[in-house]
């Protein structure tokens, strides 16, 4: 496609190609024997967008990804990736999706641009282009200065970047990126989310899947929430906190009886929601202010002794909360 300039304003075909989604999913269904693991899933994102796909174990989002990216046929349903119709066996889709797992997927007795240049062979790269994409994913994925270092030696959290430059290096047009933080120091993970962030500059589709509810705050322009194989919500942010109308949060760190305070709680006017753990209660409550000296005060009088008391306003983990009863990493 021709470089546009101000000269030259885009043409109709190619307002319409910049702007069509770069993965779309449809009903897409899934079975294992009695259990639907995948319920009618749909779902889009479009060119340059962030879509973050929460949900508690179990949901449905391992089978989804897997549908996703053709590594899992569906039952029912289709999934197009930049237009093209992807299955199991599909070449022009999967050639457009660059699939990062939790897994780390990468040689360690190579360097990060040994590796690099291996898969760059697998996708028919050559010579100077190649190289030149290399040295640019080096750069994006903050490994430049130790590129030709041993993989062995790196840290986790710098494994998972060259995981992610390996997902990158064809320039798909949909990235998929499958809890790429878990288990890295906060200093790799701020790197991995700040690579994240320069790709919706250049156009890439991110489809994000994490179990830290701050990263799908911080970069997400959309998120889906899933759950027993359904999406149950969609939207950005605000959209989704104003499904909960302000509600607030609280956490009662307590011991004792836990249960029956739980439910002295629940009959509290005002009380959306309780959940008890092993330390304590997580209510959704309207107006956390007005309500507090008296959950307080109930939870003493049903046999419990509060150790910690913390009311938060209302953000993505209290839609979560709200919407599918579980907190995001349970």
């Amino acid at each position: 496609m021709p470089a546009t300039t101000l000269d030259q304003p885009p043409s109709d075909a190619e307002s319409v190609a910049s702007s069509a989604p770069v993965l779309r999913c449809a009903g897409l269904r899934k079975r294992f024997g009695e259990l639907l693991a995948v319920d009618g899933l749909s779902l889009e994102v479009a060119p340059g967008e962030s879509y973050g796909l929460l949900g508690p174990n179990g949901a449905g989002k391992t089978t989804s990804i897997s549908m996703i990216c053709g590594l899992l046929a569906s039952d029912d349903g289709i999934v197009e990736v930049a237009g093209n119709r992807l299955t199991t066996a599909s070449v022009a889709a999967k050639s457009q999706l660059g699939y990062v797992p939790q897994e780390i997927a990468i040689y360690l007795d190579m360097t990060a641009r040994e590796n690099l240049r291996f898969f760059a062979r697998l996708y028919n790269m050559r010579g100077r282009a190649a190289s030149a994409r290399i040295d640019a994913v080096l750069e994006l994925i903050g490994l430049a200065e130790r590129a030709d270092d041993l993989v062995k030696e790196y840290s986790g959290g710098m494994q998972r970047r060259l995981n992610m430059g390996l997902g990158l290096l064809h320039e798909p047009r949909l990235l998929v990126l499958d809890e790429p933080t878990v288990g890295v120091d906060p200093q790799s993970r701020n790197a991995i989310l700040a690579s994240i962030e320069q790709l919706g500059q250049s156009g890439i589709g991110v489809l994000y899947t994490t179990h830290y509810m701050e990263e799908a705050e911080r970069f997400c322009d959309r998120i889906g929430i899933i759950d027993h194989g359904k999406l149950i919500a969609e939207g950005t942010h605000r959209e989704l906190i104003a499904l909960v109308g302000g509600q607030d949060r609280v956490l009662l760190s307590a011991s004792g009886d836990l249960t029956r305070a739980a439910e002295a709680l629940r009959e509290v006017s005002g009380v959306r929601q309780v959940l008890q753990s092993d330390d304590g209660l997580d209510l959704i409550v309207d107006e956390a202010g007005r309500l507090l000296p008296t959950l307080l005060e109930r939870a003493v009088a049903a046999g419990t002794s509060l150790t910690a008391v913390e009311a938060r306003k209302s953000n993505l983990e209290t839609v979560f909360l709200h919407l599918t009863g579980r907190a995001l990493r349970d």
